[in-house]
């Protein structure tokens, strides 16, 4: 019996992703924080599974996680871990969801928004945000003081 390319290609892209919540999982309990991670930067397409992975991890320890350098894209996603703080310091940046080649993805775009409480929700819907790839940048100062994150102590 032949196997299809697409079944083919499906069953690896599986692997592979069970391999990344895998080792990322591991990691996860050792690090606390996005410049521990290294993964302030985003994702690259494909990636997201590495940021879900983490957000997973720590809401089923519980421990705290960090938000505590640059954070852009993808990243920002660490914003519904339950025991997430942000440092003053820390720069969270805004945009669509999608990627260049293929361009804005709703559904991407969604799952961010699902991520946010609802004030910054709310906040980079209206400021349109969301609605392109440009980067729009919150201190973490202002994560804190008006958007009612957690400062980390």
């Amino acid at each position: 019996m032949r196997t299809s390319p697409r079944l083919t290609r499906a069953l690896s892209g599986l692997m592979i992703a069970s391999c990344l919540v895998t080792c990322t999982a591991v990691k996860a309990r050792a690090d606390g924080s996005v410049s521990a991670l290294q993964m302030g930067m985003g994702a690259k397409a494909g990636e997201m599974p590495r940021f879900d992975a983490v957000v997973a991890e720590y809401n089923a320890s519980g421990e705290r996680f960090r938000i505590d350098s640059h954070c852009q894209s993808a990243c920002t996603i660490f914003l519904s871990i339950r025991n997430v703080c942000i440092t003053p310091g820390a720069t969270l940046l805004f945009h669509a969801g999608g990627t260049q080649r293929n361009g804005i993805s709703a559904q991407s775009t969604q799952h961010m928004l699902a991520a946010y409480n609802q004030p910054l929700r709310q906040y980079v819907s209206e400021h349109h945000f969301m609605d392109t790839f440009e980067f729009h940048a919150i201190p973490g100062r202002e994560m804190v003081s008006r958007f009612g994150y957690p400062a980390c102590k």
